[in-house]
Parts: structure tokens; sequence; C-alpha cells
């Protein structure tokens, strides 16, 4: 009878060992599967703003440094291709999305405002500058925006701001409405809170009209029959 009890004893002490080695097992591996998702959860997360910081970064836009105020009445020819800063007309361009090249003197006034330029090369397709125009009607403020084709461009399309330009190969890269959300208007603006538009803004396009000659008898720039317009350009909507 003794025996049988011990036996049993030591039976039920053997049941009750293999069912804590199972609870064991059992937690480490929820431990274990738990610990794996909070893993896959960090690492995803981390993943995720490693590649919104790589889409949206600005790092490679190039800076350099010219003063402002500098105005001439003839044309220039500017290091940049497009230009983004140095002399520049006493005409402003008026900001707006053109359809066809604008002269970079008037273009370059207009950054010392405050405003962005975007240019492309002018066989880029459709569906490119279509995106390019929705960006500046839909980015930042569009009284400060300028759009327009440029001939020899680095690359297919070029943003540009007072001593700013950054290259892209599409429109659709997220960094070009973040290059204009953060450089329009920006702290290198020589004149900021200066017009982009008024009555001494150019609403020409290069081909519809020269560079204005240098006034004669004048101090400072006036409105006159010669700088007027043949057509005015599509303005960029708010």
């Amino acid at each position: 009878m003794k025996e049988k009890a011990q036996a049993r004893r030591e039976h039920l002490a053997k049941m009750r060992a293999e069912q804590k080695a199972k609870e064991r097992r059992t937690a480490m591996m929820m431990w274990g599967v738990g610990g794996l998702v909070i893993l896959l959860l960090v690492g995803g997360v981390g993943w995720y703003v490693v590649k919104d910081r790589q889409a949206t970064s600005l790092d490679a836009v190039t800076s350099v440094s010219y003063a402002g105020g500098e105005h001439v009445w003839t044309p220039v020819k500017y290091k940049e291709n497009p230009p983004v800063g140095g002399q520049h007309n006493n005409y402003w361009q008026q900001c707006a999305v053109y359809d066809k090249p604008i002269h970079s003197e008037h273009a370059v006034h207009s950054l010392e405002h405050g405003a962005v330029w975007i240019t492309y090369r002018p066989d880029l397709p459709k569906a490119q500058i279509d995106k390019i125009k929705s960006i500046a009607e839909s980015t930042g403020d569009a009284n400060y925006m300028l759009v327009s084709p440029y001939p020899n461009l680095p690359a297919p399309i070029v943003a540009s701001s007072w001593g700013k330009q950054m290259t892209f190969q599409n429109a659709d890269d997220a960094k070009l409405p973040r290059f204009v959300t953060k450089y329009q208007n920006g702290p290198d603006t020589p004149e900021l809170g200066a017009t982009c538009g008024g009555e001494y803004a150019i609403t020409a396009t290069a081909d519809e009209q020269p560079l204005p000659p240098e006034p004669k008898g004048q101090a400072s720039p006036a409105p006159s029959e010669s700088l007027a317009p043949s057509a005015t350009p599509s303005p960029a909507k708010s």
C-alpha cells in the first residue's frame, strides 16, 4: 500500500513538473512572438521614416550667394542654368504660368521678390507639364510662382529660388512641392514682401517683346506703351 501511494505521489509530481515546463515553453513562445511583432513594427516604422525622409529630402539643393538690388538694362550672362540670382532687369516678370520661354533677366528679378521659378525642357511630355502646373497652382503662394519652358536645361525640370536650385527627373517627385514650400519667400529673399505683380510687372514672353530699353531721363522704372504686353499669360491659381 505504501509503495502504491509513493508511486502515485511521484506520478503526480512528474505530471505537475511536466505541466509547469509546458507552461514555461508556452510563455516563452508567446514572449518570443510578441518580441518579434514589436521588432517588426519598430523596424517597419523606422523603414517608413527613412523612406519618407529620402523621398522628401532636399539635401541635393545647391546654394550660391548673390547680393540683391543689382538692376541693369542690358542682357546678362548668368553662371547658373537657369539663373538663381545676380544682375537683373529693372522690371520683374509677372508671377504666372507661361507656355513659352521668358527673359531670365525679368525672372531673376521675380526671384529677388521671393518667387520660385519652375523651368522645364520644352520637349517634356504634356502629362509632366500638367503636373508642374498643378503644383504651381496648389502649392505655396501662387502669387509667387513662375513656370515656363527653358531650352537646354541640365535636367528635365529645375526649380529655382534666390540662391537655391534643385534638379528633377520627374514632376511626380515629392521633393518638388517641398522645394516650393521651403524656399518660396524664404529667408534668403533680398526683397521679402515685394510684389511679384503690379503695374511694373512684365507679362509678355521672350518672343513677344525684347528686353525693355533704358528709359531716357527717368531714374526709376515707369510704365510705358513700349512695355505693354502683346498677350497675357494664364495666371497661376491659388
